[in-house]
């Protein structure tokens, strides 16, 4: 396999480089290192997406002829890339990364007028409707009534772990339209105004005290039928389509700088005037972490090679998926072996960017425990690592 770049693209790359040194600011920077779990602040998160915006650089994943910027797979690899290293922060998945490529892929031609130029510009802030109470991993099994009343849907039950609900305009919805032959064959897909009158968000407060999450209920709110994605009763197959973009990616530049700070941690943690460095214990714990990121970067390079082809996402998000959690979830627990007795202190106001409060220990210290608490749910986030082990095994070893 030849990984090794053309000159285009490594000037690509100094390109690329350069507007990020002149467009991140510290605070955005600082926001960014001290994010306590999968995703970043809302405020951070529009600052730097109005920033892409303004450059035309929002949207690297999109066809340019719906706004994206035309980048080959290398570019986008480079971008993603440059932009982990540099610290720049991370924007939220669910219009830029899920909703508007499903909406390139099954939306109609009114529905891609009305909503891309919307994600583009960051007018319109998405979160996803898909798990429920009581559905688990089985999101076939979802409740959440949506019965016809003239033009609209009267809709009436709940969604739970919404992630940014409490920042959203806009949902992406699952909703059951019929309870007649297989569970899929009744879900219908829609688009929603999170302002609609019926509709509360409730919020679901984590582990490490951070709220990202939320349940939202549905009580007789009202949704036009011409917000259905394809159609009635078929949605099914638009979420799954949604799905891969969800699951690709294993994030290997994110999880490499992750490696390198606990490298860093490690080395001022010291005892008897050695470091955990010195420790050949731990030193072998990195070293395996090492070995497992070198083999998601290389599978990174494979699905590239595939995608260069004209293949979409498949399988492969699925093993990516369950790579990432697994790898970020190992990093978090080294890191809080290398705080030592630095970890538990809990001081919210020392990760806000901004602020001015004193670190107890070292200040690269202060997300590392919230961290490890939110990313306990990334093996279940997306689909659970146990569901994407059944779709490997179904289509990609035949059993």
């Amino acid at each position: 396999m030849n990984i090794s770049f053309s000159d285009a693209h490594e000037a690509f790359r100094e390109e690329v480089q350069a507007f990020l040194n002149a467009s991140l600011t510290d605070e955005l920077r600082t926001a960014q290192r001290f994010c306590p779990g999968m995703f970043l602040d809302y405020e951070h998160n529009i600052r730097w997406h109005k920033i892409l915006f303004e450059k035309g650089w929002i949207a690297p994943s999109w066809p340019k002829q719906y706004g994206g910027t035309g980048w080959d797979l290398t570019q986008k690899y480079i971008w993603s890339t440059e932009t982990t290293l540099a610290g720049a922060p991370s924007l939220a998945p669910m219009g830029l990364g899920m909703c508007g490529p499903m909406l390139i892929g099954f939306g109609s031609e009114e529905q891609q007028q009305t909503y891309l130029p919307r994600i583009l510009s960051g007018e319109d802030y998405w979160c996803q409707g898909y798990s429920e109470p009581g559905s688990g991993s089985d999101l076939a099994s979802l409740k959440l009534r949506a019965e016809s009343d003239g033009e609209h849907f009267r809709l009436n039950g709940s969604k739970i772990w919404t992630t940014h609900a409490h920042f959203a305009n806009r949902m992406f919805c699952l909703v059951r339209t019929s309870n007649s032959g297989k569970p899929q064959e009744g879900i219908t897909f829609l688009l929603l105004d999170m302002n609609t009158p019926g509709i509360t968000v409730e919020p679901i407060l984590f582990a490490s005290g951070t709220h990202e999450v939320n349940q939202v209920f549905f009580e007789d709110a009202r949704i036009p039928k011409t917000n259905v994605v394809g159609q009635v009763h078929q949605g099914w197959t638009v979420a799954k389509y949604l799905l891969e973009f969800e699951r690709g990616g294993g994030g290997s530049a994110a999880h490499q700088t992750a490696l390198t700070r606990i490298r860093q941690l490690a080395n001022q943690q010291r005892e008897g005037g050695q470091t955990l460095l010195d420790d050949a214990d731990f030193k072998r714990k990195l070293d395996a972490a090492d070995v497992q990121l070198q083999g998601i970067q290389y599978t990174e390079f494979r699905i590239m090679a595939a995608l260069s082809k004209g293949q979409k996402p498949g399988p492969e998000s699925s093993i990516m998926k369950n790579f990432g959690a697994d790898i970020g979830q190992r990093l978090t627990e080294l890191a809080i072996e290398a705080m030592g007795f630095y970890i538990a202190p809990d001081q919210p106001q020392a990760r806000a960017a901004g602020q001015n409060v004193p670190a107890i220990g070292t200040a690269d210290g202060v997300a590392v425990f919230p961290r490890y608490f939110n990313l306990r749910a990334s093996s279940i986030a997306g689909g659970t690592n146990e569901v994407q082990k059944n779709i490997v095994a179904k289509l990609v070893l035949g059993l």
